[in-house]
């Protein structure tokens, strides 16, 4: 028999009032994935962690976490540990102390744990520190720390390195790799791109409470095809110029400048270099470029391009299929 998903999602929905938070989610994490969880802050995340986690109801559709339901009680999870937005300790007792209480709690020979799980998230040197001493990165650490007092097969974390210096975000990025290599799937909700691109098997990007993609990081960027960058010296006439050339489309700014678009082929490409040429807009790069996980970002969950560019995901999704 077939061991369950560590999580399945279907048509979930949260409504507040007449907002929609959650718009009919469907995700599936695989044993072994770190699975990226990704959009704009306000897009729905949190409210699809707190769902997962029985910590709110939903209005419709099922949440199974290896199979089992989390809104039936504690027992449903079972293997099943994690935070949503920061963790909360008690700032005027230790790290070990505060990891005490979690423990006693979660019983089954936790306690006995926490010299292991402090050694984990390198705080074994500072267990015996109040937490209000912490940096925002050791709590961070620490809220790790007693999520893994349960030794959970399944880790969900809310944004856990935001507010993090570069540093700080190393080291969170180093842990997650660690508990993955560990054998922990992990759910990794985050709006930080550079986090996703380099943790990340699959992903889901939400926009608005809804899905727009599904699917492993590799896939999403063969679909996205080659696109070229344009940088030009009057990138607004040189927007102008792609706008009105036949077999260019997708036009859309690039992120820190220039212009970004994809194009119907190379004779494409180069009557638009001509065209430039000729309008006055000299030419400062032309390249083709493999899409980023930002730039694909920007497509799903930004403006007209959204809605344009999560059809052709779609449509290229069926062509693979």
């Amino acid at each position: 028999m077939p061991t369950a998903a560590p999580i399945e999602v279907r048509g979930l929905v949260k409504r507040y009032g007449e907002i929609l938070a959650v718009d009919h989610v469907d995700l599936t994490v695989e044993p072994g994935d770190v699975f990226g969880y990704l959009g704009p802050n306000g897009a729905g995340k949190t409210t699809s962690l707190r769902m997962m986690l029985g910590l709110i109801r939903p209005n419709e559709g099922s949440v199974r976490l290896f199979g089992r339901d989390p809104q039936l009680g504690v027992a449903a999870l079972e293997g099943v540990a994690g935070f949503v937005e920061a963790p909360a300790f008690y700032p005027y007792l230790s790290g070990r102390e505060n990891l005490r209480l979690c423990a006693a709690l979660d019983g089954g020979g936790a306690a006995e744990r926490i010299d292991e799980v402090l050694e984990i998230v390198e705080l074994r040197g500072r267990g015996k520190d109040r937490v209000g001493g912490y940096s925002h990165g050791m709590r961070q650490r620490l809220g790790i720390a007693s999520a893994l007092l349960r030794r959970p097969r399944l880790l969900l974390l809310d944004e856990p390195a935001t507010g993090l210096d570069p540093g700080g975000m190393r080291d969170m990025r180093e842990l997650i790799r660690d508990l993955a290599a560990r054998g922990i799937t992990v759910l990794l909700s985050s709006h930080l791109l550079v986090e996703v691109e380099e943790l990340c098997n699959r992903v889901a990007i939400v926009r608005s409470g809804r899905v727009v993609y599904e699917g492993l990081l590799a896939d999403l960027r063969d679909r996205a095809g080659v696109s070229y960058l344009l940088r030009t010296g009057d990138d607004a006439l040189a927007r102008r110029v792609c706008a009105a050339q036949a077999g260019i489309d997708e036009v859309h700014e690039a992120h820190p400048g220039g212009l970004l678009f994809r194009a119907s082929g190379e004779r494409a490409v180069g009557e638009l270099s001509l065209a430039l040429a000729e309008s006055g807009a000299p030419v400062l790069e032309l390249t083709p470029r493999q899409a980023s996980l930002e730039d694909l970002f920007f497509q799903l969950t930004e403006g007209d391009g959204a809605a344009a560019g999560a059809a052709r995901m779609a449509a290229a999704a069926e062509e693979l299929a």
